[in-house]
């Protein structure tokens, strides 16, 4: 496979009718092909990610897919990288051909953010920023999408790399029913490989959008990284990073080798959903899940993806009960998670480097920096829990998980909030990868009503965590939030309006110095913003 295409037209064209397909059914439709591949992530470390989208390219590219109907995000920093062992070079296995070739450049660096990508599935030129290719998904109402992502995942999230923000749930399901509501495709598809993947459409996604969702894994575990060094089958020596995640070489690989004229959507999901999950054992492995339309899952791979020409003919028939383990394709037998992929890279690359070299000693640099910034994020997430529901409560806050059919929180308002600003403040290496960290957070959209925001204590506490960053003044954010939390009647009389004022001065001077950059001490303020008032009432 290689940067050569085969020309078919990005149009669906006639085929002759295959049993147990929905392919007669699209026999007489007119429309086109449209692809939006996305990698979320940067970092060299990251690899897998931007080879698995240009591997995807590849395939849509040999399936008779043209370039303007491809739409192709990555931060493209990887295939020049120092560390890349064969610089312009990007390979998506052990042993295997470039797959970075010919790839479209159109959204790249700080480009790759979530309101380029809602931008572009919407066909809003207007709403792009950056210097991006312009092009967007220009659809009709008989066309036909894929939407292939690709990075690291939290509950309720995907990462972007261009951007303070992630994707959230709300965003996307939002996005989705805009594009049904404007009549401007016929029927979508969407490959999402992510830790806690399944979050994104989990008692979200509407069956009647016409849209079909993959996910790698369901709301409450991890997906899964391979080809990594020193596992089998590993890259060659030089490389420490893995080449690709598990869930996107399944249904690529099974692509690369098959005529997707005769293969349904529903097999590739039932030949992935083994491979992804039951192969490993209890080595690894996650629960590839299906969401939305799931009728669409016997449309033929052919109307989204093409066919390669090479491949004519070449299909495990249905009828065969082992169609699974008929197509002879590869079984790595270790698997790495993926927000422990790149602890695995830093490591790999320590032990490699030559003792007392330059190398080393950089090499554990970035290696104890990793340590140290999981260990930072752990405390910071127990500390806000602890602030907001009690440290007898920190233990059910984290582990609990998201239940079948539901969505993930209530207020996605209030989840978008928590997630971005601590995102912001921890910086774009704390990822969202991290689930348990994020699935605190949306623990505290969920339950929001529990800090009781109409109390003084509840809203100064939430207040005051959302306000603090290093950088700012404890007593800075105290002031605001004594401004904020203090409460006073929409219309006052001019006797509760001195009141107010009097709490306010008495408050910022006595109580906002109570709190620390390590805690709001809200229970404490209360106490004293208590006093004030009785002082204030006595007062007046």
């Amino acid at each position: 496979m290689n940067g050569t295409s085969h020309k078919l037209s990005s149009r669906i064209s006639k085929f002759d009718h295959v049993e147990n397909g929905n392919l007669n059914d699209n026999d007489n439709i007119e429309g086109k092909r449209w692809a939006v591949l996305i990698a979320g992530s940067n970092g060299y470390w990251n690899y897998r990610h931007q080879a698995d989208v240009c591997h995807a390219y590849q395939i849509l590219k040999n399936g008779g897919l043209e370039d303007e109907n491809i739409i192709v995000f990555m931060f493209d920093d990887i295939a020049f990288d120092f560390s890349n062992p064969r610089p312009g070079i990007i390979i998506n296995k052990p042993d295997g051909q470039d797959v970075y070739q010919g790839v479209p450049k159109d959204y790249t660096g700080e480009d790759v953010n979530v309101n380029n990508f809602l931008a572009v599935l919407l066909g809003n030129k207007t709403a792009l920023t950056g210097q991006g290719s312009g092009k967007v998904v220009d659809s009709g109402p008989n066309d036909r999408i894929f939407i292939f992502y690709t990075d690291h995942g939290g509950p309720g999230i995907l990462c972007m790399p261009g951007s303070e923000e992630s994707l959230t749930t709300d965003d996307l399901i939002s996005a989705l029913k805009k594009k049904h509501e404007a009549k401007s495709y016929k029927s979508m598809v969407i490959y999402v490989e992510a830790c806690e993947s399944g979050s994104m459409f989990e008692g979200l996604l509407p069956r009647n959008l016409n849209i079909y969702a993959i996910t790698a894994s369901n709301a409450n575990e991890s997906s899964w990284g391979t080809y990594c060094p020193g596992f089998f089958p590993s890259p060659s020596p030089e490389y420490d990073t893995c080449l690709g995640d598990v869930f996107s070489v399944s249904w690529m690989e099974d692509s690369d080798i098959h005529d997707l004229r005769h293969e349904t959507l529903q097999q590739q999901y039932q030949l992935v959903r083994r491979r992804t999950g039951f192969d490993y054992g209890d080595q690894g492995g996650s629960q590839v899940m299906q969401y939305g339309s799931v009728k669409i899952g016997k449309d033929f791979l052919f109307t989204y993806m093409g066919t390669n020409p090479e491949n004519d003919d070449y299909y495990a028939t249905t009828s065969n009960s082992n169609y699974n383990q008929s197509i002879n394709l590869p079984i790595t037998s270790k698997v790495v998670s993926q927000r422990d992929a790149s602890l695995l890279h830093f490591s790999h690359k320590f032990e490699r480097a030559a003792e007392g070299s330059p190398e080393k000693a950089e090499a554990q640099k970035e290696l104890l920096g990793e340590l140290s910034h999981r260990k930072h994020i752990d405390e910071s997430i127990n500390q806000i829990v602890t602030i907001l529901f009690g440290h007898e409560n920190v233990s059910k806050m984290l582990n609990s998980n998201q239940s079948a059919g539901k969505p993930l929180v209530d207020d996605w308002n209030c989840f978008k909030l928590l997630v971005n600003t601590y995102r912001k403040h921890c910086g774009s290496r704390s990822r969202c990868s991290l689930d348990v960290q994020v699935r605190a957070l949306a623990k505290v959209g969920k339950s929001k009503g529990d800090i009781d925001e109409n109390s003084f204590v509840g809203c100064y506490a939430l207040c005051y965590i959302l306000c603090y960053t290093p950088q700012t003044p404890p007593f800075s954010c105290a002031v605001k939030c004594l401004a904020k939390c203090i409460f006073q009647p929409k219309t006052p009389t001019p006797l509760q309006q001195t009141h107010y004022y009097c709490n306010l001065g008495c408050a910022t001077s006595m109580c906002a110095n109570l709190s620390t950059n390590q805690n709001p001490g809200g229970e404490k303020v209360g106490s004293c913003v208590d006093s004030c008032s009785r002082t204030c009432t006595t007062k007046n």
